[in-house]
């Protein structure tokens, strides 16, 4: 069933994207050669906590993982999709990192990532994270009262297919509220003007990833958790919380 949320469970909400906003750019600023993913995992734990906000990430889990999630962010580098799991790694130059992180205030859930690399991107590594957040940016602008479902779909999987990107099928956005996935499932492909109507209080998350060496497959890791690119190519994921309002989208996880 799908929730739509009122005008005050908004506002709880945009304090709770605010949380994750915060431990996103904590993270990144930390983020350098020689930082294990654990130490940033640490890092974002202690914003959360000092909000008074506790982790939507940790000890979850999901039926397809065999294991509860063991870390408050998902860390996935270079050809790991999402879904990384912080270990003992440190991070080197030239790395491109995907850090996802949710957070839940007062009985609500924000949920956003980011993708950077470590020191100076390759001209391919930075057209990758240009082209997902534009597609990010895009289907934002489509979550519009009066829409489709598929029109926030059609516009992710039309900036990726036309660079040439992979996109993992059966992986993408959810809806978001007193728990963090909800219904409705928001595809990374899509039709546009079908499926879900777009009303005011819908909150989704849009969560584009695009895999650089152009095929769809991915392989899931012996951990039951990250997905990893078939090919070995780099990836990009970012993503933020959306509210569908009378006015507009608003983003709830933005800084």
């Amino acid at each position: 069933m799908v929730e739509l949320k009122t005008e005050s469970e908004l506002a709880v909400m945009r304090e709770a994207g605010r949380v994750v906003a915060r431990a996103l750019h904590t993270v990144r600023d930390a983020a350098r050669p020689g930082v294990s993913l654990l130490e940033l995992d640490t890092i974002a734990a202690q914003v959360i906590l000092d909000a008074g906000a506790v982790s939507s990430f940790l000890n979850y889990h999901p039926r397809f993982a065999p294991t509860p999630f063991p870390g408050v962010i998902c860390a996935s580098v270079n050809d790991v999709i999402v879904h990384g799991i912080p270990d003992g790694y440190r991070l080197r130059d030239g790395d491109l990192v995907s850090i996802d992180c949710g957070a839940c205030l007062d009985g609500f859930h924000g949920d956003s990532a980011i993708s950077f690399t470590i020191g100076p991107p390759t001209e391919a590594d930075a057209t990758l994270i240009k082209h997902a957040n534009e597609a990010l940016d895009a289907a934002i602008d489509t979550a519009r009262a009066g829409g489709r479902l598929g029109d926030v779909s059609a516009a992710v999987g039309r900036i990726g297919r036309a660079a040439g990107y992979g996109i993992p099928q059966g992986f993408g956005g959810h809806g978001v509220g007193r728990r963090m996935h909800e219904e409705p499932s928001v595809p990374n492909e899509g039709q546009p003007n079908r499926g879900f109507p777009l009303r005011p209080g819908l909150v989704i998350a849009i969560e584009p990833m695009f895999m650089a060496g152009g095929h769809d497959h991915f392989t899931t890791d012996p951990d039951g958790w990250a997905l990893r690119t078939s090919d070995g190519s780099r990836a990009a994921h970012v993503e933020h919380t959306v509210a569908v309002t009378e006015s507009g989208p608003v983003v709830l996880t933005a800084p």
